[in-house]
């Protein structure tokens, strides 16, 4: 019987292509497209270039510890190429986990309220509602059948993330960015980050933390078939602050992934974490001019074999 493999090394290319039905005069815009490096993830190798080459240029960490890159176009463009390619190295995180083990959900719930003068906790930024995760009575009611006072915080998110993949269904353009997380919860369908945000919703109203995790996750084609070039997608799913779980990698923060009904291991790649969606969009920005526009984005997440890249651009 084979060992379990404990880190794997992947790469990822992500291609953004923007045309515009007239010229854009002025652009500036924002990528968060850099992996997270930290005690569970290496970011072995990172490389954004952007077409037009930009007037400037410059990379900072936002508040969530993200990394963003600023770059401005001054020069007339009818299409907008970002091409961000990455190598991580991903180790596993929650070896050893015990779900049933750790705080239960009425312990972390105190530890996460108001206390005068005790310290602050940075967990609590991620204990609100949020512009995409509303607080709703609706998501508490369905959240509290998992998240009772007395079971272990772990056990309670992992029954609650099964239920969520058990009673929703992934649909595949059934919902866009702008649907309301109630109409999710209403129709019963929606897509990973749907389904991120629901989880989100039924934490928070129920007096936990969680954050939104953005990232890739490696799809491995059918036997004896290549992988498809540009035919994976940008994936969602959450993180619950769960202390004292006593895992070093895991940093108090249990992922899960209701898409998938699994814990996330070393075929899951994070970028950046915020409150929802809006915290970590893959890029946005503002232009002057344009007119209507068609957007194509090619994601592919693979195995690393031998393949040379060049000097990273920061």
């Amino acid at each position: 019987m084979s060992e379990p493999v404990d880190s794997a090394r992947l790469s990822v290319e992500h291609e953004t292509l923007y045309t515009y039905n007239h010229a854009v005069d002025q652009a500036q815009h924002i990528a968060c497209l850099r992996p997270l490096s930290d005690a569970g993830q290496h970011l072995d190798v990172f490389d954004m270039s952007v077409s037009p080459v930009p007037t400037q240029h410059s990379t900072r960490r936002d508040s969530h510890g993200n990394s963003r890159a600023y770059f401005a176009l001054h020069a007339a463009h009818s299409q907008l190429r970002v091409m961000a390619r990455s190598q991580v190295t991903v180790s596993s995180r929650y070896k050893g986990l015990d779900p049933a083990k750790g705080p239960t959900c009425a312990e972390v719930r105190q530890w996460l309220s108001y206390r005068a003068h005790a310290a602050f906790q940075p967990a609590s930024e991620y204990l609100y509602a949020s512009p995409y995760v509303p607080c709703l009575s609706a998501l508490r009611e369905y959240g509290l059948a998992s998240l009772r006072d007395d079971r272990p915080l772990a056990e309670a998110a992992i029954e609650l993330m099964s239920r969520i993949h058990e009673d929703f269904k992934y649909a595949p353009a059934s919902t866009d960015i702008s649907t309301p997380v109630l109409d999710v919860f209403l129709q019963r369908k929606g897509v990973c980050q749907d389904f991120a945000h629901l989880m989100l919703g039924c934490l928070r109203a129920c007096g936990l933390a969680g954050r939104y995790v953005s990232g890739y996750l490696l799809t491995l084609p059918p036997p004896g078939q290549a992988p498809l070039v540009g035919a994976d997608a940008s994936h969602a799913w959450v993180s619950v602050w769960v202390p004292a779980l006593g895992l070093d990698r895991a940093e108090d923060w249990l992922d899960l992934d209701p898409t998938n009904d699994c814990v996330p291991d070393i075929h899951h790649v994070r970028v950046a974490h915020g409150r929802d969606f809006g915290d970590v969009t893959p890029l946005r920005g503002v232009i002057r001019g344009g007119g209507s526009h068609t957007l194509r984005v090619r994601v592919t997440t693979r195995l690393l074999s031998e393949e040379a890249m060049g000097a990273p651009w920061a």
